[in-house]
C-alpha cells in the first residue's frame, strides 16, 4: 500500500502532537491507530498489524528503541521516528535497530507526510535486493550487466563504487547509515572507519557530476549529517524506478 488509505500507528505520549498528528494525517486519508506509551504501542501493532508505525522515542515507559526491536523480532513494517532527540549517535542506533527513517522535531506535516509516503512505497516494492535495473532520472543502473549511464553515456566506476550505488539505490528514500554501508561494501573488518564511506561517495558525486552536465542528478545523494547517506530522485524525493 502506497497511497493515503493505509494505516498508520501514531505512537506519542505528549497529548497535544498526538492530537496534531491524528487529526493531519486522518485528513489526508490515512486511518489511525494511535498509543500513548510503548506498552500500548505493542498491543495495537500485534492486534492491527498497521501498514506502518510513527513512533516517539522518548516514551514513559519503556525506550522507543525498545520499540524497535520487539517490533523487528516479527516483522519489517515501516518505523518511521519522530523525536526530539538531536544526537546523532541516538539517530544512528534508532537506524541501525531497523527504523527506517528519522524525523526530528519540530517538523513540517508536508515532510512527514512524504517520508511515510516513501516508507510505504518501499514496503510494497522489491527487498533489499536491487533488481536487474534501476532508472533515476538520466541515470540507468544495470545489475546484471554491471553498467551505470547517464544518457546513454557510460560512467566508469571502480568495483566499490559501483556496490556504494548499489547498496544506496537498492534503499532508495531510506537513510543508509555509515556503519551498514561499511558492513555491505567493504565487511564487518572495517568498522568505525567512516573516512572509507565519505571518500568514496566523494569519488562517486564526482564521477555522477562529470557526466551529468544538465545538472539532474546534482541531489542525488543527499549526505545526513553526522548519520549516512539517502538517495533521492531529482524531482525531489521520489523513489526510483525498478525495471
Amino acid at each position: 500500500m502506497t497511497a493515503p488509505g493505509a494505516t498508520v500507528l501514531v505512537v506519542e505520549d505528549d497529548d497535544e502532537t498526538r492530537a496534531v498528528l491524528v487529526r493531519e494525517l486522518g485528513s489526508r486519508g490515512y486511518r489511525i491507530q494511535e498509543a500513548a506509551d510503548g506498552q500500548s504501542a505493542l498491543e495495537r501493532w500485534e492486534s492491527s498489524r498497521p501498514d506502518v508505525v510513527l513512533l516517539d522515542l522518548g516514551l514513559p515507559d519503556m525506550d522507543g528503541l525498545e520499540v524497535i526491536r520487539r517490533i523487528r523480532r516479527e516483522a519489517m513494517t515501516p518505523i518511521v521516528i519522530l523525536s526530539g532527540r538531536y544526537a546523532e549517535r541516538e539517530k544512528v542506533e534508532a537506524l541501525e535497530r531497523g527504523a527506517d527513517d528519522y524525523v526530528t522535531k519540530p517538523f513540517g506535516l508536508e515532510e512527514l507526510h512524504a517520508r511515510l509516503r516513501v516508507a510505504l512505497r518501499r514496503a510494497a516494492g522489491p527487498g533489499g535486493d536491487v533488481g536487474a535495473r534501476i532508472t533515476v532520472g538520466p541515470l540507468v543502473f544495470d545489475v546484471s550487466r554491471h553498467e551505470v549511464a547517464i544518457d546513454g553515456r557510460a560512467v566508469d566506476l571502480t568495483p566499490r563504487e559501483f556496490e556504494l550505488l548499489r547498496v544506496l539505490l537498492g534503499e532508495q528514500g531510506r537513510v543508509v547509515t555509515k556503519g551498514k554501508l561499511l558492513r555491505a561494501v567493504w565487511g564487518q573488518a572495517y568498522q568505525g572507519e567512516d573516512s572509507y564511506v565519505y571518500v568514496h561517495v566523494s569519488q562517486l558525486r564526482h564521477k555522477l557530476a562529470a557526466a551529468d552536465p544538465d545538472g539532474a542528478l546534482r541531489d542525488l545523494i543527499v549526505t545526513e549529517p553526522g548519520v549516512g547517506y539517502r538517495v533521492r530522485a531529482p524531482d525531489g524525493g521520489e523513489p526510483a524506478a525498478q525495471t
